[in-house]
């Protein structure tokens, strides 16, 4: 017969039953050490943290995406050269171009843009970012960046998902599946785009492939309200939400064992979780108005130019900040950089669109000590042509072309690569697209050869079967 102890006191009992609270402790931090291990928690709940490979440099990401492919020989890469020889057909020592409207043979087409120094290494900056050129420092500038595609949907599926064809899991996904969310409330990663159009690809460029579907990224649309359908009706209180949700699992569950492989069920188990929670914590998140004016002003919140990009910048800095991994921001969505004709009215309009909040969002970063953890990704898919597309546009250019990198572990005030004197193809310290996401995995923790998922009896990984850390930008 066992011995059930007679307590004389409350304080006795809990002298002697105290050793239990110790316990409880103890198997909690078990089970968040064996989270990401094989039959750990990280098989039933996709989202718990997980450790890198190594210690990482960069807890979160945002990526800006400028979609349409910026001109880097009106932005960041000045050519001398193309100057003195506008108007002379490319010499034929570079051979024939290919471009989506054929091989291109246009003459070539100087930069109207003024160049200047700026920062004390003295990076290139043109006089349509001159917000961003007071950056300049805070900036590694990769000018020999390289892609396969030609065309806007499988060069947007490239810098999203490391190759040209659609079906393969995105870079954000990629880092949710290797760290997990540290913020259970919102998503892991989530996806902003403007109101100019669709993203060439559509979803496939936050979409998750192969690996299973709760890694995927989360559409915030665009107004007050970017979360549809949070909101549960007033007359539903959280215990009758919470009891239809347990309900809803426990069908589930009966479905999903007769289906163990469909993850799009366990995506859509943890979606109905993850909205529950977020009902509570979403809402202060994407509420602006709880930001001081200065910072709005900043931001560029204040004027129409800038109040579009500039608010979901602030927003991600406000995700980043509640523990989201990867935040991308997309500025103009539908191609819109895709210069083909009037680069000067084109890319005027969308540098002043994007100049000022990507500016704010660095200075913003650094002010409340978040830069150093965050890296920022400023490009688009591909970069434009050093000859005329018409009389007045670029054509499309994945030979050679700029991306922009801040924080998160990278050098500040460094130039890595060169491209020919015109600004074609990249010349010294080429980056491919591979060796792009590698670094960005590497300053996440992570060995891009090892961040793997077991696919019809292949390792895949984002990175495919080539890739090398830029190790010369890691600070």
């Amino acid at each position: 017969m066992n011995h059930i102890p007679r307590f004389r006191s409350r304080r006795d009992f809990l002298r002697l039953g105290g050793g239990g609270f110790g316990a409880l402790a103890l198997s909690a931090l078990l089970a968040e050490e064996g989270r990401g291990e094989p039959g750990g928690l990280a098989e039933t709940d996709p989202f718990v943290p997980k450790k890198p490979h190594f210690a990482a440099k960069a807890k979160a990401v945002i990526f800006l995406f400028m979609e349409g492919g910026p001109s880097h020989v009106d932005l960041f890469d000045p050519k001398p050269e193309l100057t003195r020889q506008n108007g002379k057909p490319l010499p034929a020592s570079f051979g024939k171009v290919l471009t989506p409207m054929g091989t291109g043979g246009n003459n070539l087409l100087a930069s109207k843009r003024k160049f200047a120094k700026s920062g004390k290494a003295g990076l290139d900056f043109s006089d349509w970012v001159p917000h961003m050129a007071r950056c300049a420092d805070d900036f590694t500038l990769l000018r020999a960046c390289w892609a396969d595609g030609l065309n806007h949907v499988g060069s947007v599926c490239q810098m999203n998902t490391g190759s040209v064809l659609a079906g393969r899991p995105s870079l954000g996904s990629w880092a949710v599946y290797g760290l997990g969310s540290e913020n259970r409330n919102l998503p892991g990663f989530v996806v902003l785009t403007d109101g100019t159009g669709e993203v060439a690809g559509g979803a496939r460029n936050w979409g998750t492939g192969y690996i299973p579907a709760s890694y995927q990224g989360t559409l915030f649309r665009n107004g007050p309200n970017p979360i549809l359908n949070l909101s549960t009706p007033a007359e539903v209180g959280a215990e009758r939400q919470r009891a239809k949700l347990d309900l809803i699992t426990r069908l589930n569950d009966v479905h999903r064992r007769e289906r163990p492989g469909d993850t799009q069920l366990d995506a859509r188990q943890a979606a109905y979780e993850l909205a529950f929670r977020m009902q509570a914590t979403a809402p202060e998140t994407v509420d602006l108005s709880r930001e001081d004016d200065k910072t709005k002003e900043a931001y560029g919140l204040n004027r129409k130019e800038t109040a579009d990009f500039g608010h979901r910048c602030l927003l991600a800095r406000r995700l980043v900040e509640r523990g989201v991994r990867f935040v991308q921001v997309y500025c103009g969505a539908g191609s819109a950089w895709d210069a083909h004709a009037d680069i000067e009215g084109n890319h005027g309009r969308l540098c002043t669109r994007a100049d000022q909040p990507t500016a704010a969002l660095l200075k913003d970063l650094k002010q409340r000590g978040l830069l150093d953890s965050t890296l920022v990704i400023w490009g688009g898919e591909f970069g434009r042509t050093p000859m005329t597309e018409g009389a007045s546009g670029r054509d499309h250019n994945p030979y050679g072309f700029s991306m922009l990198l801040a924080g998160g572990g990278v050098k500040g005030g460094m130039v890595h690569g060169t491209t020919d004197e015109f600004g074609l193809r990249g010349v010294d310290g080429r980056v491919h697209v591979h060796d792009f996401h590698a670094t960005i995995l590497h300053l996440l923790g992570f060995d891009h050869e090892k961040l793997i998922f077991r696919h019809n009896g292949k390792d895949e990984r984002l990175t495919d079967v080539s890739g090398k850390v830029v190790r010369e930008i890691l600070a």
